[in-house]
């Protein structure tokens, strides 16, 4: 076949491809209104044929509370409020099971396996790897994860049931066409700040491979619950600082939420970037099918939620936990040219972190918790102890443990230099930076493509150091 023929099917194609878009165009919302034909004859043959005595009375009560949630005027304003509603109970709800499981596995556990460990004479490199590191790494992400995760998703599945969350999807379903994305990506959004590993299974209820690449690429900037933790302390010590100590606690749960919602901003402008780059075709249309109210089945759901969501996340974060306390524990305890290897990889890092208004403590501590995010403070914290020569609870170096006080947890920063700027920027960071290796896994299994996989790790991660380094460069201009 000769170039000049090859020339003119190329040309032939691109003419068929021009014309079927110029169709396209004349046609319009085709499906959405042959979809809405549909429902309205069917709608129309079962009045004819059906007989409903109470019809009045069941409508009544569903419209009337659909007029509320999805109006224009109050449906934004009540979705917010009922699921800041629910993370306030979550966050709240949290803190006393954390602090008991924090008890049974670290202040009375963890002693007793440091002397099984003696009584055995297991040598004290094996007892400090398995037990201050290993263990140690475990018992806090369990200490830190179960709680929430066991109280938000069974209310997320809760209000699911309810008939609720189809109605967030209805409201968003807008925002997100504009974005060029699905309009379910909504729901698997607020799976995310249950857990980004859960909610990247939850986009398998998006049909568009495209579109569902899009929900699981920008599903990292709905912050999780081990991201929870970083962004209530920093913004503890550091924003509720600034206000009166009556309204520290209110100063401190509007910064958290502030952060929280530049994840969702974030989420619509990555979307419609890679909808118009990487991820270019049309936007699909979904019929979504507002289902009837109902009661939650309290019971079952409570059951469903902690097997099948809470245990199966929680035991992907158990088994990178492990060898993340591992690798704690050994740069925390080999020694090269008269320092650990931690000290040497602080110091290689150190001036990348000042640059983006963070340092190398924080940089290495996001470098050995990347299995879980749920050790990044007491990563950090250990990493300061290194570093400062302060001492908190815990036996020596290496060891992962828990400050007595936010007072003491302040000092400690202060001593290693944190400032303002410091705390801003890794409540930033926290927001943008990588996923999880659990999520990059889930990500790959869901996907099944190491490119996109790729992709949902090193975008956030990029545009992370670009925000926190934006915000240092500002930072250091003005203020």
């Amino acid at each position: 076949m000769s170039s000049a023929t090859l020339s003119q099917e190329r040309l032939t194609a691109q003419e068929i491809l021009d014309q079927a878009a110029s169709l396209r165009l004349q046609v319009g919302d085709f499906h959405e209104k042959l979809v809405e034909a549909t429902y309205a004859e069917a709608a129309d043959i079962a009045d004819s044929v059906v007989t409903r005595p109470d019809r009045a009375r069941r409508d009544s009560l569903d419209q009337r509370i659909d007029r509320l949630v999805t109006s224009r005027l109050w449906g934004f304003p009540l979705m917010v409020l009922l699921f800041a509603v629910v993370f306030w109970i979550t966050i709240s709800g949290a803190n006393v099971p954390s602090s008991l499981l924090m008890d049974l596995l670290i202040g009375q556990l963890y002693p007793l396996l440091h002397a099984g460990a003696d009584a055995i004479n297991l040598p004290w490199w094996l007892s400090g790897l398995l037990i201050d590191g290993m263990y140690l790494a475990t018992a806090w992400v369990v200490s830190v994860m179960l709680p929430p995760m066991a109280i938000f998703f069974p209310l997320f599945t809760l209000l699911e049931d309810f008939g609720y969350l189809p109605r967030v999807a209805f409201n968003l379903d807008n925002i997100f066409r504009k974005s060029g994305a699905h309009g379910k990506q909504a729901l698997s959004m607020m799976m995310g700040f249950g857990c980004n590993a859960a909610a990247m299974v939850s986009t398998r209820v998006i049909d568009s491979p495209r579109e569902r690449l899009i929900a699981m690429i920008t599903n990292n900037f709905a912050l999780c619950n081990g991201r929870w933790p970083t962004q209530i302390l920093i913004a503890t010590l550091f924003i509720g600082a600034l206000a009166p100590p009556y309204l520290a606690g209110l100063v401190s749960a509007l910064a958290v939420v502030s952060v929280a919602m530049l994840g969702v901003f974030l989420t619509f402008v990555v979307s419609w970037a890679l909808s118009r780059t990487l991820l270019k075709g049309e936007v699909s249309a979904f019929s979504l099918e507002l289902p009837p109210y109902r009661p939650p089945r309290i019971w079952q759901t409570i059951y469903t939620s902690l097997i099948d969501r809470t245990l199966f996340v929680l035991w992907r974060a158990i088994v990178f936990a492990l060898p993340a306390g591992a690798v704690i524990w050994l740069v925390s305890n080999i020694h090269w040219g008269g320092d650990t290897l931690a000290v040497h990889l602080i110091n290689l890092l150190n001036p990348l972190g000042l640059l983006i208004g963070l340092n190398g403590v924080i940089l290495l501590a996001y470098v050995v918790a990347i299995p879980a995010n749920e050790i990044v403070i007491p990563t950090i914290l250990m990493l300061t102890v290194l570093t400062t020569g302060m001492t908190g609870v815990g036996d020596g170096a290496g060891v992962m443990f828990e400050l007595d006080s936010t007072a003491a947890t302040m000092d400690l920063f202060r001593a290693g230099g944190w400032t303002l700027l410091t705390g801003v920027n890794l409540m930033l960071f926290s927001l943008i930076h990588n996923p999880c290796s659990t999520t990059i896994y889930t990500m790959y299994k869901e996907s099944g493509s190491r490119k996109w996989t790729a992709i949902a790790a090193l975008l956030p991660l990029a545009m992370g150091f670009f925000v926190t380094f934006l915000v240092a460069q500002l930072w250091r201009l003005f203020v």
